[in-house]
């Protein structure tokens, strides 16, 4: 039975080691605008003409594309010093180049839609 949230509202989002990100639900209109993200299309146009790009390079472009649209807040990020960081987008892909990080947004928030996508192909 598939369970629909039917909650607009963005949630808190607990990646582990401290950090939380303040996201808007996982929806068909933040995976369209990830696809037209400028550092996805030339990631697959590389990999089109190159045949150089990896899955887990793709993974890790779509799911900076994603967080850069749907992060609006986070705790547990700061600088070297430790002061609290602004969400940027620099920021959430330098906080995606973490791998536990990584994991954990792939995991915990772009994993469900992808296992939905894969179950109606069986």
């Amino acid at each position: 039975m598939l369970r629909l949230n039917l909650s607009n509202e963005p949630q808190w989002l607990d990646l582990g080691h401290g950090v939380r990100l303040f996201v808007e639900p996982l929806t068909t209109a933040v995976m369209l605008a990830a696809r037209n993200d400028p550092t996805i299309l030339v990631a697959t146009q590389a990999a089109e003409s190159e045949g150089t790009l990896s899955n887990d390079d793709l993974a890790l472009v779509v799911a900076k594309a994603v967080a850069r649209i749907v992060v609006k807040a986070w705790e547990g990020v700061g600088d070297a010093e430790g002061k609290p960081l602004s969400v940027t987008s620099d920021g959430i892909d330098a906080l995606l180049d973490i791998w536990p990080i990584f994991e954990a947004f792939q995991t915990r928030y772009i994993a469900g839609a992808l296992v939905l996508d894969a179950e109606k192909n069986v």
